[in-house]
């Protein structure tokens, strides 16, 4: 791999869009609800523990963070969506604030890919398909990761992910089976998203 995750620090938390990082490295973004597992994911890829913030209260943050890796790719860690008991106010910053990173970003042109997070056990929910939806207007190219699938059975796996790969927002794109827990699936998304970047 031609990166050292190692050398990977949080180089901005961005709660506003003119605080986003204008260098012109590549970006690769990762989206989810909130309790999809995508700051597990992201510290398994990145080979550490606590780089990206587990928080026991799922939507807490309301923040884009920007991992800066090798010094070569930004990872952007957008916000969760889809946390019932947020309120209004923070749903409507959330909202704003996720928009912002794809209409008010000056340099949108360096995002590469989107990886999507969707929960295996449950497959894709409404929120999952606005995103899928929204990205497939916007002509953004996305890798789907199914999350959590150590707590399937082989049955429940294959059945599950098949049925992601079947929904009709998902022809042609990418299912990638992930667990943390297990640290599967991490190779097969590096050099998934590898293929969207050179470094």
């Amino acid at each position: 791999m031609p990166l050292n995750t190692q050398n990977t620090v949080l180089k901005v938390t961005a709660g506003l869009p003119k605080q986003f990082p204008r260098d012109s490295k590549p970006q690769i973004a990762f989206s989810g609800r909130s309790n999809v597992g995508k700051s597990s994911l992201i510290n398994t890829l990145l080979g550490r523990k606590s780089l990206a913030r587990v928080s026991s209260s799922p939507g807490k943050t309301i923040t884009i963070n920007f991992y800066e890796v090798d010094k070569k790719l930004y990872l952007v860690d957008l916000p969760g969506y889809g946390f019932a008991k947020r309120s209004p106010e923070d749903k409507k910053k959330w909202s704003a604030l996720t928009d912002g990173y794809f209409t008010d970003n000056a340099n949108i042109d360096r995002l590469q890919a989107v990886i999507q997070l969707i929960d295996s056990r449950v497959g894709p929910t409404a929120d999952d398909e606005m995103m899928m939806s929204f990205m497939r207007e916007a002509q953004i190219p996305f890798i789907i990761v199914a999350t959590k699938t150590d707590k399937l059975n082989a049955t429940e796996k294959k059945n599950n992910l098949e049925a992601i790969a079947a929904h009709p927002l998902a022809d042609g794109v990418d299912v990638i089976a992930f667990s943390s827990l297990k640290n599967v699936g991490k190779d097969e998304l590096w050099r998934a998203i590898l293929s969207y970047v050179r470094v």
